[in-house]
């Protein structure tokens, strides 16, 4: 993408990067599933709720997911048209092993664990079809997680490598360092 200077605009007016993404918004015709999922994978609060819209979050913001009931709302699927899912960045290894715990304590289990080799992450099926990603960036690669993208690795696989969470699970609590766990998978792939 060209710099804003390249194009003509005037710097003073240039993309202002947005500070975070402030909320997402579920329509369903399986609303109190989909409430109920949403509560337990994000352990929020409900700051509001009604028969048609429910607004709940997990930090300071006024809300960070909403769930809206649509009664003939047709479940996601791998071919419709939009947003293939939303992902959220997790501090570092040890939390996304915490939240695939807590996760799986719940009866709710990773659909796909894979590790992209920029990232480790877990993706779970909310009851829309809709995938929830967490993600750890892959900080053990010396000029940081883009430079996977310039690989042999990547070149020949850009998706990444399947794994087992229980393996990750049981090497972090067995004391693998961090910088061996961000590699779970590769190289079996």
């Amino acid at each position: 993408m060209a710099a804003a200077s390249e194009v003509g605009v005037d710097n003073e007016k240039a993309f202002i990067a947005p500070a975070s993404i402030s909320h997402f918004v579920v329509r369903t015709g399986k609303y109190e599933e989909t409430i109920e999922w949403y509560r337990k994978v994000f352990d929020t609060r409900t700051v509001f709720e009604s028969d048609h819209i429910t607004f709940l979050s997990y930090d300071f913001e006024h809300h960070r997911i909403a769930i809206v009931r649509i009664p003939d709302a047709m479940p996601f699927g791998d071919n419709s048209a939009g947003v293939d899912h939303i992902a959220f960045s997790m501090k570092g290894i040890g939390d996304l092993v915490s939240t695939y715990e807590r996760l799986k304590g719940f009866g709710v289990v990773p659909d796909l664990p894979i590790n992209h080799g920029i990232s480790v992450s877990l993706y779970y099926y909310d009851p829309n079809g809709i995938k929830i990603e967490f993600a750890v960036d892959n900080t053990s690669l010396a000029d940081g997680p883009e430079s996977y993208f310039s690989t042999q690795r990547f070149a020949a696989n850009p998706i990444g490598t399947i794994f087992d969470p229980e393996t990750l699970r049981t090497r972090y609590h067995d004391g693998a360092n961090e910088s061996d766990l961000l590699q779970i998978g590769l190289d079996e792939g």
